[in-house]
């Protein structure tokens, strides 16, 4: 089993200000994604909105990078910094701006993993608990190119495919 990304909550307790990851809305669905420097959250993200929006589904940029995270009731939300809104750095190209939203609802979180990710996880491992709040968590693999397929096919399934 892999260990969790820098920046990771695995208590109930409060989450930081802000966290290093990504957060792209897709339709209603905000997904944030974790992972190390260099993990591809950026590029995660960007394959994400490519692909939602070729499907004829409203895809944006949140954050990237960094995001501050806080409960509002059950729900977990996103904001975008002010200084970074907008920004999206493409690895190997620079820093990009693209249309964004200020903020989203979290509905899914994606850890990306250094290493084999479990085939069959825990049911503890599909959760992540961030400001007291738990949201649907999926392990993927860094820098798979396969990966953009795997979040749209779960989230057009969500209320079947996720918890």
């Amino acid at each position: 089993m892999s260990a969790a990304p820098p920046g990771s909550d695995t208590g109930s307790g409060p989450a930081p200000a802000a966290v290093h990851a990504s957060v792209v809305l897709v339709g209603a669905d905000g997904v944030l994604i974790r992972g190390a420097s260099g993990a591809g959250k950026s590029r995660l993200a960007l394959d994400l909105i490519g692909r939602a929006t070729q499907a004829g589904l409203f895809a944006t940029l949140v954050a990237d990078d960094r995001v501050r995270l806080r409960a509002s009731g059950d729900r977990l939300v996103a904001e975008v910094p002010e200084t970074i809104a907008g920004l999206v750095e493409r690895r190997g190209y620079g820093i990009l701006r693209l249309p964004h939203e200020a903020a989203a609802v979290i509905r899914l979180v994606i850890d990306l993993v250094a290493g084999d990710v479990e085939r069959m996880p825990a049911p503890s491992d599909l959760t992540a608990a961030l400001c007291g709040v738990s949201v649907p968590k999926l392990t993927l693999p860094e820098r798979d190119p396969g990966n953009a397929d795997i979040v749209m096919h779960l989230l057009a399934n969500r209320n079947s495919s996720i918890t």
